[in-house]
């Protein structure tokens, strides 16, 4: 029956939506870090919590479902689901990957798989013949961001699953942005989806926590070995608060998403704004194929002003967005990807890419859009006397 279900439903109706001994309608926090085993020769469902913990199980088996895959894992954050699912990589390797990928995953694979003698290419993931042209007989992993972080670029997904499976490799997307509410990337051929779940689906910006589910069973033995070896596994604490973010994330992401496309064209229609790169707008790059492959534009958007000076201005003069790194909150957080998010890109490699010193990035919270159009606005006009001054 749950098969049947939506994922509104599934988001709230699980094998773990109450306790099987208390039938509490909540799943226990299970702090233990070691468990009893009575049979000398039997092996326990439990015994260490880096190799297996029951709260974290409960996380693990929940996202499975949801982005319907056979086998979740739950880390200590985004970035550790990443770098874990990327240690199926071997030396000789060479792996693909969107080229305005986020700042953190650029670092791991510039500066840290290059150790391991692990190459890469950074390419247009959009150009579904430059991905082809990219290919080497050793490429294993083609690795997608989409909509990408921060330019908001669409990849198909499907096409470039098919272009993996062609070449004997693996197809892994970051679905941070989109989440299993609006886009799930294995229905579309993709092998391993990865989330920063300190975002949209935990949702409140108390927690640090990461997930990974994969397609099928085989990936799943490899992937559980790395993450019981290297350790990275998210606390019991953590996987319950996630838990609990996964109930709202429905009304949560469709109020945002909602908000996000109505202040998106209030600020496309600015003179001070000379872009704003959303998916959510008909005429983007790619918009066709979002609505395809997702069931909506999801709640970021990026938009570009004239330089840093303006950007230090609005910033400066903005009450309701948060300034701050991340993403997917309550709260509708403001960040400046040259110095926030992508950080760890040299400044050539950022410049290429377009994300220029004039770019914001603006995750969309619940507030009430014409509160956000009103402080936007006054924002604005302080930044329009200055350039007057």
């Amino acid at each position: 029956m749950a098969n049947k279900w939506t994922i509104q439903t599934k988001l709230l109706h699980n094998k773990h939506k109450f306790d099987s001994v208390t039938k509490g309608v909540s799943v226990p926090i299970q702090h233990a870090s070691t468990f009893h085993q009575e049979d000398f020769n039997a092996s326990p469902n439990y015994d260490y919590s880096r190799s297996g913990n029951p709260t974290r199980e409960a996380l693990e088996d929940a996202i499975a479902e949801l982005e319907g895959g056979v086998r979740g894992f739950a880390f200590a954050s985004g970035m550790a689901a990443i770098s874990t699912a990327f240690l199926l990589l071997s030396k000789g390797d060479h792996v693909l990957v969107s080229e305005d990928v986020y700042g953190g995953t650029y670092r791991v694979v510039a500066d840290v798989l290059t150790k391991f003698g692990i190459d890469h290419t950074f390419v247009n993931m959009t150009d579904l013949h430059e991905v082809a042209s990219s290919i080497r007989p050793n490429t294993k992993v083609l690795y997608i961001e989409t909509p990408s972080n921060p330019l908001m670029k669409v990849t198909d997904i499907q096409g470039v699953a098919k272009l993996a499976k062609a070449n004997g490799c693996l197809t892994f997307v970051d679905n941070t942005f989109m989440t299993p509410a609006l886009q799930r990337p294995l229905e579309l051929g993709a092998d391993i989806v990865l989330h920063s779940a300190t975002k949209f689906l935990a949702g409140h910006s108390d927690v640090l926590a990461g997930l990974a589910v994969v397609k099928e069973e085989k990936l799943g033995e490899k992937l559980y070995k790395l993450q019981n070896a290297f350790g990275a596994v998210l606390g019991p604490q953590d996987c319950w608060l996630v838990l609990r973010g996964l109930k709202t994330l429905h009304v949560r992401l469709k109020q945002s998403e909602q908000t996000a496309l109505e202040l998106a064209k209030f600020l496309r229609q600015h003179p001070a704004v000379e872009a704003v790169h959303y998916p959510g707008f008909e005429d983007h790059p790619g918009s066709s194929i979002q609505r395809y492959q997702a069931d909506g534009a999801g709640a970021v958007f990026s938009f570009q002003l004239k330089d840093e000076n303006a950007v230090k201005t609005l910033v400066s003069h903005l009450e309701i967005p948060v300034f701050a790194v991340s993403l997917g909150a309550v709260e509708s957080i403001l960040s400046y990807p040259a110095k926030m998010s992508h950080a760890a890109m040299p400044e050539k490699e950022r410049l290429k890419r377009g994300i220029t010193n004039g770019l914001l990035r603006l995750s969309v919270g619940l507030e009430n859009i014409e509160d956000l159009k009103n402080d936007f606005s006054n924002a604005f006009a302080k930044l329009e006397q200055k350039i007057k001054i």
